[in-house]
């Protein structure tokens, strides 16, 4: 179907809390060569100034649901004027005792276009589709979970 590149690049440097280790800096190169700086996450020696693993994963998960939602909401004929998500992850132990991503809570806010804001049984029908199409959340052992919000319209 489609094929998704990236290049992932990290070059030996000390740590900079000198404290001997290794730096966890590296550059992530996408397809349309947009760099990203990443690191681990901070409790794990990361630098707070880059993005995380975890934090690319959540990032992921959400912007391809409101995607999807959009999409839908488009062919539904509501004219979404702004989407905000504050999706948080939780690094927990799965089933087999590792950490993971066990979750995710997408908590979208969404406001529609003068007079066009769904009833809340369509609304829902909305976000079920987006669920249920977003490649990345289905691609995923992660449960992704949804906390609705409303918006004036």
């Amino acid at each position: 179907m489609s094929e998704h590149h990236a290049a992932i690049a990290w070059t030996r440097a000390d740590h900079p809390d000198g404290s001997g280790s290794y730096s966890r800096n590296h550059l992530a190169t996408l397809n349309g060569g947009q760099t990203v700086q990443v690191s681990a996450a901070v409790d794990y020696h990361g630098d707070a100034h880059c993005a995380d693993p975890e934090q690319l994963l959540v990032t992921s998960v959400s912007s391809c649901y409101m995607l999807f939602f959009l999409a839908i909401a488009d062919v539904k004929g509501y004219r979404v004027e702004r989407y905000k998500d504050t999706p948080v992850g939780f690094l927990e132990k799965n089933e087999e005792g590792r950490l993971a991503v066990t979750r995710v809570e997408l908590r979208p806010t969404i406001e529609f276009a003068d007079g066009q804001t769904p009833e809340p049984a369509e609304l829902q029908r909305l976000h079920a589709g987006a669920h249920r199409n977003c490649f990345i959340g289905n691609s995923l052992k992660t449960k992704v979970r949804l906390r609705t919000q409303s918006a004036a319209a």
